[in-house]
Formats: C-alpha cells, structure tokens, sequence
C-alpha cells in the first residue's frame, strides 16, 4: 500500500505540472496494468440472450455457408458447354429447381432447369444465364446466345464460409451482424464472458439528489447519471451506491463495501487538493494508488488504482472532466477487463471553422460540432464555452477537438485532429 501522499504541488489550474503523467503514459499504464477476467466464468447462453455479450470462445463453423451450390438469379441454369460461341442454341426444360424445392435428378446434354434465385444448381449444371437473356419458344423450349460464360451466377458452396473456418474470434462483443452470421451457422447456444460488476458513486456535501429541495450551496448530482448511461452502452452490472459525504470515514466505509462485491470501482469529485477532497487519502490508505495526474484539460486530478481486488478510477467532479475522462480512460479498461478486443479510438481530421485558444502544457480535449460537407470533407466548431462544468457543451457537441500539449491558438481553417464520440454519448 502506498504511503500518505504530499498534498502539495500545483493547481488543477496550472497549465504545466512535472508531478503528471501525459495522456499517452495513462493509456498505457492502464493497458499494461489491466488484465482480463478469468476464462473460466463464462456463461452458455441461447443466441438470441447473447447480444452484446462478449464471446468466451472462438465461433467455428461446422458446415459451409451456403451448405450446396446455388443461383444468384431467377433464370435457367444449365452445362457451361451448352452455351454456344456464335449463333444460338436451343435447350429443354426438364425441371424446375425453387429455393426449398430442389431439382433431384441430374441435367443432361441439350437440356436446363428454370431456376429461382436460393435454389440448388442441380447436378450437370455449373452456369445460371438470367431469364432476361433467354427466349422462351415454350413451356419446355428456350433458345440461349452466347453472351453468357460458364460460371456465371453461381454461389459456391461454402463461397462465404467454408467448413472449419474461425468466423468469430474470442474477445468479440456479438453484433446485430454477428448473431445472424451465428444463427446461419446452425448454432443454437453461444459461451460469453460473464459481465463486469461495476460500482459508482458521487461525492459531497453540496450534492443534491434530483426530486430534493436545494438548500444554499448545493448543486443538483449529475455525475451519476452520466456514468449510467456511458456505463449501459458497455452491458455491465451496474450499481449506483448514489451519493457519499465529505467525510473519511464514510468513504473508507464505502469503498471496502464497493471492492467486496464489484470488479471496478469509480468514484466522481474529491480527488484533487482540497480540504474536502478525500479520495486519494482514504485510498492511499486501503490500497495502491498508480497514477493520480494527467497532463490534459478538462480532468488531470484522475486516480487509478486497485483496491483489494477491484480496479479503482477516482474521477473529476466537474462534470465535463467526468465525460473526457470516462472516454479516454475507464471505457478501454473496461473492455479490456471485460476481455473484449476492442479498436482504438477513431481519429479523423477536420478543418476548424472556429478559432480555437489553450495554453501550451496539457492534451487538450475541446467539444465540438463535426460535420460534412457535400463534397465529402469534414470540418468542425466548437460548441461555445469550455469550461469544465459546462455539461450544454457536451450535450450539443458530438466529438472531441484534441489539441496536442503544445499546441496553443488555432486559426479558422487549420486542420484539427477530431475524435467523433461513440454510442455511448
């Protein structure tokens, strides 16, 4: 455990501090702290309970996909040899082969089978020509030219999945996509990961529950209901241990009770320097502390750390610094534990239309409108007033405007890097 930290060093509103890490060191500090869930709590469900669930083994498929050669059209199918050079050619019609209802026998020498699109290419056939290519002389006479190849219109046998082939790897969270790619594989049950136990809770004495009266000095607590709605867009188990006051030993109460029972712990407010600030102390004291300061703006006092077995992250209390911290931060460590193979954050660049200020020091996070143009190039302004209390600025903004430690005044018309939000904004 980590000994009784120094409080003192620079405030949150320095734009330099040598004590914090940068946003890069954090990342990869969590990255290498953080360890999957054990493989062995998995659960067997039905596929259609599965979605969103993150897969515990790979997905093989047992059979190709699709299982036996069929059309890709509504025509004629017939020997690639029938089809004639020059000239033309007449055929018979000996049969019809419907998606469901397959043509059995085989097709010989000078005959076709009319075919719809999903049905079995019958034997002595390779080759669909689409019936508007075809003259019908009769119920059992077409004449066909040579427009036509052999091949033509014909899906494979195992042509989108073959026998034995790894469709869905481990550590995938099941899509919409994945479950029908599942289901046409035959496979009934699916093993996931169980779902991480998260717990959460705000603290301070100014901190209102909504329906309540506010007294003088008191704000009503929005952090909680941030975190709940980034935290269902993650499928966890989620439990709001609602709001702690301003007092050690409450918080020491609350967070030996939270790390009994959940995987990550998270805490909003109380981490930075104050008098009533008591999360770094109390957790200094009940586990270890790996980083307490980022060099970014909004939220550099950020707390990670264990406590017993759980993760811990002490956020910011501004609400702002909350979001940017939820999204740069806790979000890939909980995939990470959730053992899902997640991407990283998508970096797009735009041309600002705004003139965009910060001083050199701190990865800057500004909120902003990105859009599109009908030429296809993307610009993007921000939405007004930064400051890390302005939660209006994060509910009109729909990406993040990331400005580098160095960088100070941007121009209109500079290209800026954008990180657009995911769903779970």
């Amino acid at each position: 455990m980590t000994n009784r930290l120094n409080l003192s060093g620079p405030a949150c509103g320095d734009d330099r501090d040598n004590s914090a890490i940068t946003v890069e060191q954090a990342r990869q500090t969590i990255r290498d702290f953080v360890t999957p869930l054990s493989m062995v709590e998995q659960e067997l469900l039905p596929l259609l309970q599965a979605m969103d669930r993150v897969l515990a083994e790979d997905i093989i498929a047992k059979l190709n996909v699709p299982p036996y050669n069929n059309s890709a059209m509504d025509g004629f199918a017939l020997s690639g040899d029938a089809i004639p050079r020059q000239g033309v050619r007449e055929l018979t019609v000996v049969g019809n082969s419907f998606a469901g209802h397959p043509f059995l026998a085989a097709c010989k020498t000078g005959e076709c089978i009319r075919i719809m699109t999903g049905g079995i290419v019958p034997d002595g056939c390779n080759t669909v020509i689409p019936q508007e290519q075809v003259e019908i002389l009769g119920n059992t006479r077409i004449r066909i030219d040579g427009r036509a190849r052999a091949g033509d219109n014909v899906r494979l046998a195992g042509e989108d999945i073959s026998l034995g082939q790894t469709v869905l790897k481990r550590g995938r969270r099941i899509t919409a996509a994945d479950l029908g790619l599942i289901a046409s594989l035959g496979i009934q049950y699916v093993s996931v990961l169980r779902r991480l136990r998260i717990a959460f809770f705000s603290t301070g004495d100014e901190l209102c529950a909504i329906g309540g009266e506010l007294l003088p000095g008191q704000i009503y607590d929005s952090n909680r209901y941030t975190l709940f709605g980034m935290l269902s867009h993650l499928h966890c188990e989620i439990t709001d241990l609602g709001v702690v006051a301003d007092d050690p030993l409450q918080l020491r109460n609350m967070l030996q009770m939270a790390a009994n029972r959940h995987d990550v712990v998270m805490s909003t407010g109380g981490v930075s320097v104050g008098e009533a600030d008591h999360v770094r102390q109390v957790l200094s004291e009940l586990g270890d502390i790996v980083f307490w300061k980022v060099a970014m703006r909004p939220g550099r006092p950020l707390i990670f750390g264990r406590l017993q077995q759980a993760c811990f992250f002490g956020l910011p209390g501004n609400p702002v610094a909350v979001m940017v911290s939820f999204c740069q931060f806790v979000q890939p460590a909980l995939q990470c534990l959730a053992g899902e193979v997640a991407s990283p954050p998508l970096i797009l660049q735009a041309v600002s239309s705004s003139i965009l200020n910060k001083r050199a020091g701190r990865t800057e996070y500004q909120r902003g409108i990105l859009s599109q143009a009908a030429d296809g190039s993307l610009s993007v302004c921000k939405t007004g007033e930064q400051g890390s209390g302005i939660l209006l600025s994060m509910s009109r903004a729909n990406c993040f405007i990331v400005l580098t430690a160095e960088q100070t005044r941007v121009e209109v018309g500079s290209i800026v890097r954008v990180q657009p939000f995911a769903d779970w904004l």
